[in-house]
């Protein structure tokens, strides 16, 4: 069976830090895999993972936030 598992790309897979979702996806994954599956991980491009991985992002979007914009407050 073809099977397509999509993560969070918050954190990898399985998280390096706390990571509720992503490692109830990585426990699903692997498992599929053993069990003769052909599954496709959809998730950050450092994620580890014995299934086809197709990154959305090159890393965890908590390592590098795309959308971490500073700016000097004024008063």
């Amino acid at each position: 069976m073809k099977i397509a598992q999509i993560a969070p790309l918050v954190e990898s897979v399985p998280p390096r830090l706390y990571g509720g979702s992503e490692s109830v996806v990585s426990f699903q994954t692997e498992a599929l895999v053993d069990l003769g599956h052909q599954v496709t991980l959809f998730a950050s491009g450092d994620s580890i993972t014995s299934a086809k991985l197709v990154s959305c992002v090159p890393e965890a979007l908590r390592l590098n936030p795309p959308c971490a914009i500073t700016f000097p407050i004024t008063w």
